[in-house]
């Protein structure tokens, strides 16, 4: 199978770690849209170029698209993510999945409804996710961020840094943690956080491969990188 998807241009993580997570019958195919900081004023620049990089991975004759960009299909607000899927089906003829919508739907497949959030993005974006996932009904509990604009340092955040960041939550009443965006690195600590929080622990890349799975129908489950890519 072909996953496609679709980064911003300074992401560095994304097919990376989707790589690591599929077995080798599964390809990776990568198209960019260029973006450096995560603002509102560029991400919104960003998707100007989304349909255009959607053809090419057509081009690849790919299975799946993804929109990979958590805040990037969310800032417009509840719905965001359903336009994006349609505007990409509709041109490519390729089933699609937008990160945010994915978010939404890993929250259901684990019974989430109160979740703690972590992130790397400054205020501003961070308002507008919390206001996505409140009006599609989840109640945030708490929201940690490291106020990065910058995505290639997105990109370079350690290990160590994530795990601080998740355990400084207030996750005792969240029914599961969530760590947004395609670009920071997580695989390496979710199995270890599920079972330090004793919480489903999810990342804006499990939830988007996962939802990229189970809308070509595959049925690959990994015994791995926490529970939502089990189910």
């Amino acid at each position: 199978m072909r996953l496609g998807i679709i980064v911003p241009s300074s992401n560095t993580t994304m097919e990376i770690e989707f790589r690591k997570m599929l077995p080798e019958e599964y390809s990776v195919h990568t198209a960019r849209m260029r973006l450096r900081e995560v603002t509102v004023e560029s991400l919104y620049e960003m998707e100007k170029e989304a349909e255009y990089e959607a053809l090419k991975l057509v081009d690849a004759d790919v299975d799946v698209i993804g929109y990979g960009c958590t805040s990037g299909s969310l800032i417009r607000g509840p719905g965001h993510d359903e336009m994006l899927e349609k505007k990409l089906e509709n041109l490519t003829g390729r089933p699609a999945v937008a990160t945010s919508g994915a978010v939404l739907r890993a929250l259901k497949a684990l019974e989430i409804e109160k979740v703690a959030v972590v992130t790397p993005y400054i205020d501003e974006i961070n308002k507008r996710e919390e206001d996505f996932l409140e009006k599609n009904g989840f109640e945030v509990v708490d929201l940690k961020a490291l106020r990065l604009k910058d995505n290639l340092k997105i990109g370079r955040v350690e290990v160590g840094t994530l795990i601080s960041l998740v355990e400084s939550l207030d996750y005792g009443k969240a029914d599961g943690i969530f760590i947004s965006c395609t670009n920071m690195p997580t695989i390496e600590a979710i199995d270890l956080l599920e079972k330090k929080t004793e919480k489903p622990v999810f990342s804006s890349n499990t939830a988007t491969l996962w939802a990229m799975l189970r809308k070509t129908g595959s049925s690959l489950r990994l015994n791995a990188y926490g529970k939502l890519l089990k189910i």
